[in-house]
């Protein structure tokens, strides 16, 4: 499971920079009440994640509809938390109206799609607990992946989780149009 810290203060973003510079490996995270957040990423995770980007970055470079980032990009919520999604994906419209120098920090805002991967130190209630903030911070698509038990889980805003088993691919139309996110890679 991954670390949470009770500090003293509130982690500052500067704070939370200069910690990932000085820790590769490891993720820093922030929640909306201060806590940090610190979870290292093992091979099969980073393996994992590296799928779910190479499949979004393949639709992306078709449809042109976006941009999209990996684990190391740090987002700041509305709610104050800062959080880094294993992939995450923003409307065009939204990156390009960012100055050059809010595309140098955190993103200023909620991605538009949160991808979050578990890995062998995370609870599924705390991936859970992730994607409620990412619908209620702005995104209009979460996806939590659980190669653990092959299954995966879709949060729409409004809208109640879906929850699927065993299968082999699940469309993420309308959000992602035309977006087919393939588990067996994933999960294999």
């Amino acid at each position: 499971m991954g670390i949470r810290l009770d500090l003293l203060h509130r982690v500052t973003d500067e704070e939370l920079w200069e910690l990932s510079e000085r820790n590769p490996g490891y993720q820093f995270e922030r929640t909306a009440d201060g806590r940090l957040l610190v979870t290292p990423t093992g091979g099969e995770s980073g393996r994992r994640s590296g799928e779910v980007i190479y499949q979004l970055e393949h639709w992306n470079r078709r449809t042109r509809l976006g941009v999209v980032f990996d684990s190391s990009t740090g987002f700041r919520l509305p709610d104050g938390s800062l959080f880094s999604p294993d992939a995450s994906w923003v409307r065009r419209e939204r990156w390009e109206a960012l100055t050059p120098e809010q595309r140098e920090g955190f993103g200023p805002f909620c991605p538009d799609a949160a991808f979050e991967v578990r890995s062998a130190s995370q609870s599924l209630e705390e991936l859970r607990e992730k994607m409620k903030t990412y619908l209620a911070n702005g995104a209009r698509l979460g996806v939590l992946i659980d190669p653990y038990r092959r299954a995966v889980e879709i949060y729409r805003p409004g809208a109640p989780v879906e929850r699927y088993e065993g299968i082999e691919r699940v469309s993420l139309d309308p959000e992602l149009p035309g977006f087919t996110l393939e588990l067996e890679p994933i999960f294999e």
